[in-house]
């Protein structure tokens, strides 16, 4: 039972690395155009030969399209995944600023909650930032308890 669930925790965090690939693949084709394994290991903060070892295995199953000294193309799977990474990021960001809280004070915290967030739990979230956008008065009144709290 042990090896099982050291097995899904595994897999987890593989799916999560993944998943921090493809939105940073994605977030430097949209800023620069393309997408570099120098520049993916510049942003993650790793190796390039840990870089291109994931690549190699996003490209072989089929979320990727690589080629050594190319560059990183995202497949329509791989565009599809990063995409909805990054809206629940943008939606997480969205809903942390209105009260207050910065990028710099919220970026671990989203990176965390974005990978274990369903359609439900998103849906949620946006329903909860567009409402306390409708309404001023509900929104510094949650702010106000928070910052009494803290």
């Amino acid at each position: 039972m042990k090896e099982v669930i050291e097995n899904d925790e595994k897999q987890k965090k593989g799916s999560r690395a993944r998943e921090d690939y493809l939105e940073q693949i994605s977030n430097l084709i949209e800023e620069k155009g393309y997408a570099r394994v120098v520049d993916i290991a510049q942003n993650l903060g790793i190796s390039q030969a840990s870089v291109t070892g994931m690549i190699q295995r996003m490209d072989s199953d089929g979320l990727v399209s690589y080629e050594k000294y190319r560059g990183v193309v995202l497949t329509s799977d791989g565009e599809r995944i990063a995409k909805a990474i990054i809206k629940r990021h943008k939606s997480l960001a969205e809903f942390f600023s209105l009260f207050g809280l910065n990028d710099e004070e919220t970026y671990q915290d989203i990176e965390g909650i974005e990978h274990h967030m369903n359609q439900k739990t998103l849906k949620t979230i946006q329903a909860l930032t567009d409402e306390l956008q409708r309404q001023p008065a509900l929104l510094e009144r949650v702010k106000n308890k928070v910052s009494t709290k803290s």
